[in-house]
C-alpha cells in the first residue's frame, strides 16, 4: 500500500520545518561471516568493517581519508554513498547509534558497549539483558523525539552485514513463511542458504521454549542489535501522541525486508486493536531496485504481514536509477548489485518527495562516486 498524499504532505512539513532527523543504527551478527551470506564485503573480515566505514562515510562525504577503508564489494559502491549526496540537500540531523557492530565508527555517536549478535544458527544471538537494554534505550530515544517534535519526521536508518537473514529468521520465527521472498545484497539472494540458517536456529530455539515462541523470545533468539534498538525507538516514537493534532510523529524506515520485519516485531507485541493506527504512522521506502526485483518479493511480504496482523504496511520506493551514470560501481546498481542499504531508498524517496529529481540525484551520485574512487 503505497502512502496517501497527507502522509506525504506531513513529511514535507516537516523537512520544512526542521523537525525531522535521521538515525543511522549500526548493528552485527556473527551470521555475516557464514560463507556466501552477504555481500556487504568481499571477505567475512572485510564485513566486520562495513558498518564503521559506512556510518564515516555518510559523517564525513567521499573527499576525507576514512579511519576504517570500505570494504571491497563483488561489484557496485556502498549505498552510504547515496545517502551522503541525499543528505547534502536535505540536512536531516544525523544520529548515529553503534548498537552492537562488530567495530565502532571513529565519528561522533552513541555507544551502547553492547557486544554484536551471535549467529542466528545458535538460536541465542542476544542475551535476554542485552536485548532489554537496546529495547529501554530505544524507547527513551524515540520518546525524545515525541516530546521534541509531535509532528515530525523521523528516519530509522541501518546498516548490518548478514541482516536480511536475521530478518528472515525473525519473520518465520514470528509465523510468517518468508523463504524466497526476503531480498539480500547479493545479486542473487542465497535462499537456500539461509533457508538452513533459520531452521537451525528455529529448531534450537523451540528445543528451549518450546513452540508457542513469543516475539520477544523470536528476537533474543534470531534476531541483531539493529532489530532490538529500532524496535524500542518505535515503541516509543508511536506511543499515543500527546500533541494538539492527536497525530504524533511519522516513522519512514528506510529499507526493506530488514524494515518490515522490524514492523513485524511492532505489530506483533501490540495490541490488535492499535495496530492499523499505528501502522498508519510509517512508511517503509526503498529503492527501485529492490522493489522490481526479480529474486525477492518486498510487496509479497508486506501482504503476508498484513494478513497475518490485519495491518497494511505502507511501501514507497524512490525513482532514482543509474543507468546514465559515467561510473560503473553506479551503473552496477542496474545489473542487481548492491540495491539497498544505509537508508540509501528512504533518503532517494525524501529527495524527490522535496521536490527534487531523481535525474538530479543521479548526477550528484555520479560526481561523488568519482570522487570517492579517485581519494
Amino acid at each position: 500500500m503505497n502512502p496517501p498524499e497527507s502522509w506525504c504532505q506531513r513529511s514535507r512539513q516537516a523537512l520544512a520545518a526542521g523537525s525531522s532527523q535521521l538515525l543511522l543504527l549500526l548493528g552485527g551478527t556473527a551470521t555475516a561471516a557464514v560463507p556466501g551470506i552477504s555481500a556487504a564485503g568481499a571477505t567475512a573480515e572485510s564485513r566486520r568493517f562495513t558498518a564503521a566505514a559506512d556510518a564515516e562515510l555518510l559523517w564525513q562525504g567521499p573527499d576525507h581519508d576514512l579511519p576504517h577503508q570500505l570494504p571491497p564489494l563483488p561489484a557496485g559502491v556502498t549505498p552510504a554513498l547515496i545517502s551522503w549526496a541525499a543528505q547534502q540537500q536535505l540536512q536531516l540531523p544525523l544520529l548515529v547509534i553503534d548498537a552492537g557492530a562488530a567495530v565502532p565508527p571513529a565519528v561522533p555517536h552513541l555507544q551502547l558497549g553492547l557486544p554484536q549478535a551471535r549467529c542466528l544458527s545458535s538460536g541465542a544471538a542476544m542475551e535476554l539483558c542485552d536485548l532489554q537494554r537496546r529495547l529501554q534505550i530505544g524507547r527513551q530515544l524515540g520518546a525524545g523525539f515525541r516530546r521534541r517534535h509531535p509532528a515530525g519526521l523521523l528516519v530509522l536508518a541501518e546498516c548490518v552485514p548478514g541482516g536480511t537473514s536475521t530478518a528472515q529468521a525473525v519473520l518465520t520465527g514470528l509465523g510468517l513463511e518468508v523463504s524466497g521472498v526476503v531480498s539480500g545484497s547479493l545479486r542473487h539472494p542465497p535462499h537456500r542458504l539461509r533457508q538452513g540458517l533459520v531452521q537451525q536456529g528455529l529448531q534450537s530455539l523451540t528445543a528451549r521454549h518450546g513452540p508457542a515462541l513469543e516475539p520477544l523470545q523470536v528476537l533474543a533468539g534470531l534476531g541483531d542489535p539493529f532489530q532490538a534498538l529500532g524496535l524500542g525507538v518505535l515503541q516509543g516514537a508511536l506511543e499515543p501522541a500527546k500533541s494538539p493534532s492527536g497525530l504524533g510523529p511519522q516513522v519512514l524506515l528506510a529499507g526493506g525486508s530488514q524494515m518490515l520485519a522490524l514492523q513485524a516485531l511492532h505489530l506483533a507485541l501490540l495490541p490488535a486493536d492499535q495496530r492499523a493506527a499505528a501502522a498508519a504512522q510509517v512508511v517503509v521506502a526503498t529503492t527501485g531496485w529492490l522493489m522490481g526485483e526479480s529474486n525477492s518479493n518486498l510487496a509479497e511480504l508486506a501482504r503476508r504481514i498484513a494478513q497475518r496482523w490485519g495491518a497494511v504496511p505502507q511501501l514507497a520506493h524512490a525513482a532514482l536509477r543509474f543507468d546514465r551514470c559515467d561510473q560503473q560501481a553506479l551503473r552496477d546498481y542496474e545489473q542487481g548489485y548492491v540495491k539497498e542499504g544505509v537508508g540509501a531508498g528512504a533518503m532517494a524517496w525524501l529527495w524527490e518527495l522535496s521536490g527534487r529529481t531523481p535525474a538530479q540525484l543521479a548526477a550528484a551520485c555520479d560526481v561523488a562516486c568519482a570522487r570517492l574512487l579517485a581519494a
